[in-house]
């Protein structure tokens, strides 16, 4: 299926005129993306894009968190990354199947999602008595919790730059490539080196024409400083960054993650996706790992706090997937409706011995027939000693002579 692409070249300009305004906006973003030079390790990536770290400095890409959005026509994404290592500035890349408006995210978002698809807490009864429980002894028992269009128009340039600007801590750049070699290399003469191979990695969404948002990342978008390692230390990167949103035309529901590829470390994603249904998987993407479902259903929007999410779009699909080995990514999340809008909410059972009256049950039930059998002896033995007395009673006492 295709996806929609966003924007237009302005009116009554020239192919050349167009090319020229482009290749300036080039120049801008090269003075504002390289400034005193970047000498750059490999990227490491992550699930939605690639991360790449200056200065001969590290990296890692721990965690990844994502909100989708999608309403069969528009989608939109914020996504919070939890990040670690030494750099003082990296560059994020994430590739988009139109043109994209790019925003600051909701930095409370996630906090309320995982309040909504957090497990309900539920008491469960057990019959016979676990370590902990009378007659044993010992530790207490535990709970349980379960293509769009095909390559480029003629003569296009290999590269364009459609925009540039800065939004809040970020300076980024839209992109738009008609060759992976040549995306790869301007990327490169941006201060953007990617890794070996990066560029087939890049080829599926060039023959798809997509395009792509460049993002520079600095300790002031990080969530967590050094300052308090004491003055003039050396700030970098580190914990959750400030989420970005990012909204595109979409005629189906995809999430990118073919970039992960080149990823040298196992990462977790972690998505909340919002649709008019109950969604699942087109297909396995690879990784190494397997999703595992937290929640579906309807949730109250007040509850979600999203604002401007299309009410069409008011179901609710939370899932996690580990991925420990990234290098075995195959394509792209893309998803379908599921077969039914099931709910699903998962359920953290505390386990407890079933009582009646503050006495277990099972002592009732073991001890409680012998209770009555020996009740009824004493009974029957009574009854017996009473029917004995009244047919043999005893003589009258004797009377003095």
């Amino acid at each position: 299926m295709g996806s929609r692409k966003g924007g237009a070249v302005a009116s009554g300009r020239t192919a050349g005129q167009a090319r020229w305004g482009l290749r300036t906006a080039a120049v801008l973003v090269l003075a504002l993306l390289i400034q005193a030079g970047w000498v750059i390790r490999p990227a490491w990536a992550c699930g939605c894009g690639a991360m790449v770290p200056a200065d001969q400095a590290t990296l890692r890409v721990g965690e990844e968190t994502s909100a989708v959005s999608w309403d069969g026509v528009t989608e939109r994404i914020i996504m919070r990354l939890s990040v670690s290592g030494d750099a003082a500035e990296a560059a994020w890349i994430m590739p988009v199947p139109s043109r994209a408006t790019l925003d600051l995210g909701d930095a409370q978002l996630f906090d309320r999602l995982e309040r909504v698809v957090e497990p309900v807490e539920k008491t469960r009864n057990y019959f016979w008595p676990r370590d902990g429980d009378w007659p044993f002894t010992g530790g207490g028992g535990d709970g349980d919790s379960s293509r769009s269009g095909s390559g480029a128009a003629p003569g296009a340039p290999p590269v364009d730059v459609l925009a540039s600007g800065t939004l809040g801590p970020f300076e980024f750049a839209q992109l738009a490539a008609t060759d992976p070699n040549a995306l790869a290399a301007w990327l490169g003469d941006n201060g953007f080196r990617m890794p070996d191979g990066m560029a087939e990695s890049l080829r599926p969404y060039v023959e798809q024409r997509w395009e792509y948002v460049a993002v520079r990342l600095t300790p002031a978008a990080a969530g967590e400083r050094d300052a308090a390692r004491g003055p003039g230390h050396k700030q970098t990167l580190g914990g959750e960054l400030d989420p970005l949103q990012l909204t595109f035309a979409s005629d189906r529901l995809v999430y990118p993650m073919r970039l992960s590829q080149r990823a040298t470390s196992g990462q977790t994603l972690n998505l909340f996706v919002f649709a008019p249904h109950r969604v699942e998987a087109v297909a396995d993407i690879g990784g190494g790992g397997k999703t595992e479902l937290l929640y579906a259903g309807r949730p109250d929007p007040e509850h979600v706090g999203w604002p401007g999410t299309p009410g069409s779009a008011s179901y609710l699909t939370a899932m996690t997937r580990p991925l420990p080995k990234p290098s075995t990514i195959t394509a792209d999340f893309e998803f379908r409706a599921a077969p039914s809008d099931k709910r699903f909410q998962r359920v953290d059972y505390t386990d407890e011995l079933l009582t009646v009256g503050g006495v277990p049950v099972w002592l009732v039930v073991v001890f409680g027939p012998l209770l009555a059998l020996g009740v009824g002896l004493v009974v029957w033995a009574r009854r017996k000693h009473e029917r004995r007395m009244a047919a043999y009673p005893p003589p009258p006492p004797l009377r003095p002579l």
